[in-house]
């Protein structure tokens, strides 16, 4: 890859934003295109500026950072995306990783790892913060280890759309506050709420905010 490489940093809070930034065109020498604070924005700043490399943190408001991900993704199978996170939780790197992440790095690992991951992920070359797994160097083996069975995992049915309405009620929106979010109407996000519900078996609020932390989405 020739030229100046275009970066969209996504993370919603500004003090790390700005090192991030820095890092990127100081360290770097890159050059960031845009700065996106809401998970459901990231879509958006992808179309208008069309990025080689996105920086994501995957707690974000609006959006799951691992929906985010898958989203764009699917968009832009050619987009390199690194997850710089708080959490090492090694079930969200592997997440990240299915979804279509090719790096994975704590924010608490020195700035070298972090820019190595960078490089790595711009030549479409995985790499996984050596913290996150104790020292696993093969990122392969963790985005596509077999996963141990479980008896039932409604989760999986779930819709993107319906995924985004989840977190959306659990972080206390209501319906039509997610209706213009979401840019649908009021009847669509009763739809999905309630096509989200059933297969969850979610019977209120409570029960949906258990579902968002029981899938990491709330942190």
């Amino acid at each position: 890859m020739t030229g100046c490489i275009g970066v969209i940093v996504v993370e919603d809070h500004e003090l790390l934003a700005d090192g991030l930034c820095r890092l990127i065109e100081q360290d770097l020498g890159w050059s960031v295109l845009a700065r996106v604070v809401n998970g459901l924005d990231v879509y958006r700043a992808c179309v208008v500026h069309r990025p080689a490399l996105m920086v994501l943190d995957l707690g974000l408001p609006g959006m799951d950072g691992v929906d985010v991900i898958r989203q764009c993704a699917q968009r832009w199978p050619d987009l390199r995306i690194v997850v710089n996170s708080a959490s090492d939780d090694s079930e969200r790197a592997r997440q990240s990783l299915e979804a279509g992440a090719l790096a994975f790095v704590l924010k608490s690992s020195a700035r070298e790892t972090l820019i190595h991951a960078a490089c790595q992920g711009i030549r479409g070359e995985r790499f996984v913060d050596p913290a996150v797994f104790g020292g696993m160097h093969d990122p392969a083996s963790v985005a596509y280890a077999p996963r141990p069975c479980t008896v039932e995992m409604p989760e999986r049915s779930l819709t993107l759309r319906e995924r985004q309405v989840l977190k959306l009620v659990a972080e206390g929106q209501r319906n039509r506050d997610i209706a213009q979010l979401l840019s649908i109407s009021v009847k669509t996000v009763e739809t999905h709420r309630l096509n989200m519900m059933r297969k969850l078996d979610a019977h209120n609020v409570a029960d949906i905010v258990n579902w968002a932390h029981r899938l990491r989405m709330m942190l």
